[in-house]
């Protein structure tokens, strides 16, 4: 039997991916819920992956590329992304968001980007 588990935000390392751009992942089995800190100016490269994404905008704004479109997303705006579907980001300020993403990007909890 799994038991529940509380985590704590400041007590999670802060992940430096690039000079303007930081994270903070807590996973589940199945599903895994990461704080994003963006620079004004990050990209996020053109990727797809099986995970479908939601992605909060807590403060700040992104501008993204999803499946060809484009698509700027606010503060108090959340963003769907279905699996598989290629797609950028481009902070247009300094940004603070929430990903949430199922299942699991094995890719980042190994770390390998």
């Amino acid at each position: 039997m799994t038991t529940a588990r509380v985590h704590r935000w400041d007590e999670i390392a802060l992940d430096k991916i690039t000079e303007m751009m930081s994270q903070k992942i807590v996973a589940g089995e199945r599903e895994m819920l990461a704080q994003i800190y963006l620079k004004r100016g990050a990209l996020v490269p053109m990727h797809a992956h099986e995970s479908e994404q939601m992605t909060y905008i807590l403060q700040g704004a992104l501008k993204f590329v999803v499946g060809g479109e484009e698509i700027t997303v606010r503060e108090g705006e959340v963003l769907h992304i279905p699996s598989w579907t290629p797609h950028q980001a481009e902070a247009l300020e300094d940004t603070f968001e929430l990903d949430v993403f199922s299942p699991v990007r094995q890719d980042w909890i190994g770390g390998d980007r």
